[in-house]
């Protein structure tokens, strides 16, 4: 059984949120034998034991999903409820336990408190448990609706947010780190559908670096299963700003480049926003004052979710989300192989509008876009084939 938590609160928009959730999981449940139906306040699916451990493990990486309930499911009279909720609380050593009905069915005639107590009786009758309003060890869940009775013991939290889709889709500016990935996943959980670009700038990156990050999006992927990973020759870019432009500004012309082409990227591919892992203060092109002037290059919208965390914040929802390990691994991008010694704090946008014009940078910029590589279907492709 699947609850929806936020979705419920949709009023006139719900059946489009539930109707993308039953998209979303019949794509990550892929060939997976099960038989799935809904209704506007839960969604069932049917399937075999066997596969039980499996349909579970998917849907916990399907955003919108607020719980997660293995439940049995028995006709609406008095004599089943009490055999299955037997065999429930029989399977596990308990001591205490407590009854929670919810009679959604109000053609039910026995109340929600009267079914409590009904089935709260048979429990102490027939085995040696003890009630506990407080505190039990085991609660027993019960909801009587038109459809069956649905009897059950374990609830297991799902992501929740919005599923995946449901905002459109946006461009998340991946550098390999350990940030960006968590702003991604962020940006997922409230149901944008995600692409992401990369710059890379051989000879100076290596082949391991631009790997890193195709597995870093392999794992946001998980996720999703619609990531596509655009990577940006930057090499030529690079090395005109390193020959043009002063070493204290290098970063910050550099970052005003890669903000261009995330959105001649965003705009060709139809997405209305771009993500980075930007966290404030964090390193010198992320000062308020670094972030602004890089900013004047786009008026596309640029959300930053871990912008207001602290990095022991994000290397927790990283280490969560399966990418910590493979963002730690010591392959340089390029943001810092021409790292300055002294990158400028407070640039000021006139001298970067100055700086910039010492070199034909809409031509790179152009060549670049037409020159991207695109890696999609990780699904199909072995994680370790790029570690």
């Amino acid at each position: 059984m699947i609850k929806y938590g936020e979705l419920t609160t949709k009023k006139a928009n719900r059946k489009v949120f539930i109707n993308l959730l039953y998209e979303n999981i019949l794509k990550m449940l892929g060939k997976t034998p099960v038989s799935i139906y809904k209704d506007r306040v839960r969604m069932y699916i049917e399937c075999e034991d066997y596969v039980l451990e499996q349909v579970v493990a998917k849907l916990k990486k399907v955003f919108g999903i607020h719980s997660i309930v293995i439940c049995h499911k028995v006709n609406t009279n008095i004599e089943e409820m009490e055999k299955k909720a037997l065999e429930l609380v029989k399977k596990q050593e308990y001591h205490t336990f407590k009854v929670e009905t919810k009679r959604a069915d109000k053609t039910f005639s026995i109340s929600s408190m009267e079914m409590n107590q009904k089935m709260g009786g048979a429990l102490l009758k027939n085995t040696n448990l003890k009630v506990d309003v407080h505190n039990p060890d085991v609660i027993l869940h019960i909801e009587i609706r038109r459809e069956g009775t649905f009897l059950y013991t374990n609830e297991e939290k799902g992501l929740g947010g919005y599923p995946v889709g449901i905002q459109g889709r946006g461009m998340l500016m991946l550098s390999g780190g350990i940030d960006s990935p968590v702003a991604g996943y962020l940006a997922l959980k409230r149901g944008v559908s995600m692409d992401c670009v990369y710059f890379e700038s051989p000879p100076h990156t290596s082949i391991e670096a631009k790997n890193k990050v195709i597995a870093l999006t392999k794992i946001m992927n998980e996720y999703s299963l619609s990531i596509r990973l655009f990577v940006v020759p930057f090499t030529e870019i690079q090395e005109a700003i390193y020959k043009n432009v002063p070493a204290n500004y290098m970063i910050t012309i550099m970052r005003r480049m890669m903000y261009r082409i995330s959105e001649g990227l965003a705009k060709k591919n139809k997405a209305k926003v771009i993500f980075n892992g930007e966290s404030i203060g964090q390193v010198a092109s992320q000062t308020l004052t670094s972030m602004q002037v890089i900013n004047e290059v786009t008026a596309m919208p640029v959300i930053r979710p871990v912008a207001c965390m602290d990095k022991l914040e994000i290397i927790d929802i990283a280490s969560k989300i399966g990418t910590y390990e493979t963002s730690i691994l010591p392959y340089e991008d390029c943001c810092t192989i021409f790292l300055p010694k002294h990158p400028v704090i407070h640039p000021e946008l006139e001298k970067a509008k100055q700086y910039e014009k010492s070199f034909d940078y809409e031509s790179l910029i152009t060549k670049a876009i037409e020159n991207v590589e695109v890696v999609k279907d990780f699904q199909e492709t072995s994680f370790q084939k790029y570690l």
